[in-house]
């Protein structure tokens, strides 16, 4: 499989540029200046990107530093908007994402900027003059609870704002009014990050939101599983209906040999820690994480109550380096959901720091700077990037999150090298 198979619109050749901010270098030594006078088990804030049409929009996280968004376009140039907490407290961005909803104008889009206080922030990103993008909402919650804060992940089809923090719990806000209006809170005792959110809106005033996550397996190991949450907007904006699966599920009442046979495999596939996980809907990917160097870090190994991230994983129970793809099904009759084991992909050849997902397709970004690009229909891959396995650039920079995204024609990562735009279109 080429990367002309995977996609359509390409010619064979690759361009590489790498984006920076103006006022400092968005660069692999910029990110690992502080790695020795970091205090254990701080980690440093991760940076974060999304695609606007021709706009690249990303973080640049530096302690001590204003937040702000970086908008770069290969024909427009570059320029910032300020994001600092309207309480001028000391925070940085800890997700961004983009309205998915029909915009009112060709020229226009959304983009939501959370902090660690709280509080975030609507702009408006002009496509013709990115300069004269501004911020037309900003949202400053009455306390900082474990609700809305640090929020991970967001999903946002105006007039509907879903966000999910790091306590795993979910928050649905109404936008039709103007005013960022909070009208229902899901919790979760037994999912945990990392996740992925996928939302749509079949009807007008309906949406459907599929949530992938860790979840637990006895006695201090993990596995994937997925929500299907039914929103309706009338009377309030809210939740009508759930649906679950998971990919280890024990059956109940007595057990045959062909059902022990099915345990048995979805046993052998469980992991002791998830570095990430991504849907599109219809397929799910977890990447195991790799080891953790903080001996201090095997003391938690038998707690299960904190997020995955948090625990050991064990080299003999699977390839850290190995994606595992499964088939997610929510079918519209009375059956019940399903996730399905399809297979294991394998091109990395160390630990995955994030991936992304999108119309089947799945590019994955490695701790040590690789990516990969995968056709989940058909299973097969091809390296875009060998990354770089020395010994300073993975013991200074592993413990920076990595973040990936991409479209028909670019494929954009953020890691401790910096940001990097691989264009395949010239």
């Amino acid at each position: 499989m080429s990367l002309i198979d995977m996609f359509p619109e390409l010619t064979g050749r690759c361009s590489v540029e790498q984006l920076s901010d103006e006022t400092e270098a968005y660069s692999g030594l910029s990110l690992r200046s502080s790695v020795a006078t970091r205090p254990l088990g701080h980690s440093r804030p991760s940076p974060h990107l999304v695609l606007a049409g021709d706009i690249t929009i990303f973080t640049a996280p530096r302690e001590g530093c204003l937040p702000k968004l970086t908008l770069s376009s290969p024909s427009l140039g570059m320029c910032q908007l300020p994001c600092p907490s309207p309480s001028n407290a000391t925070a940085h961005i800890t997700a961004l994402v983009l309205d998915q909803s029909r915009p009112s104008s060709d020229h226009y889009t959304r983009v939501v900027s959370f902090l660690t206080t709280g509080e975030f922030t609507i702009f408006s990103i002009n496509h013709s003059h990115p300069s004269n993008s501004t911020a037309v909402l900003t949202f400053i919650p009455s306390s900082t609870t474990s609700r809305n804060s640090p929020i991970i992940q967001a999903v946002y089809h105006h007039p509907l704002l879903i966000t999910l923090s790091e306590s795993f719990q979910l928050s649905l806000y109404d936008l039709s009014s103007g005013k960022v209006i909070h009208t229902q809170t899901l919790s979760s005792f037994t999912s945990y990050p990392p996740s992925s959110l996928v939302l749509s809106s079949p009807s007008p005033g309906n949406y459907k939101l599929v949530l992938a996550y860790a979840i637990p397996v006895y006695p201090a190991h993990w596995t994937v599983g997925a929500t299907e949450l039914i929103i309706s907007s009338s009377p309030i904006m809210s939740v009508s209906n759930t649906r679950t699966t998971k990919a280890f599920d024990i059956p109940a009442g007595w057990v045959d040999e062909h059902k022990m046979q099915i345990v048995r495999e979805q046993w052998g596939r469980k992991v002791l820690r998830v570095a990430d996980t991504q849907t599109d809907g219809k397929w799910v990917v977890l990447a195991p994480g790799d080891p953790i160097a903080d001996p201090s870090a095997l003391n938690d190994a038998d707690d299960v109550s904190g997020p995955p991230s948090t625990l050991p994983r064990s080299s003999n129970l699977h390839s850290p380096s190995s994606l595992q793809l499964y088939r997610l099904y929510f079918p519209s009759s009375s059956s019940p959901p399903k996730l399905t084991f399809v297979r294991s992909l394998h091109g990395h050849i160390g630990p995955v720091s994030s991936l992304a997902l999108s119309d089947g397709r799945c590019v994955s970004l490695g701790v040590n700077g690789s990516v990969w690009v995968w056709d989940l229909e058909g299973g097969t891959g091809a390296e875009v990037s060998a990354g770089d396995s020395s010994h300073d650039y993975l013991a200074e920079g592993g413990d920076l999150k990595g973040s990936v995204v991409f479209d028909e024609r670019r494929i954009i990562t953020a890691d401790a090298k910096g940001v990097l735009v691989r264009r395949f279109d010239v």
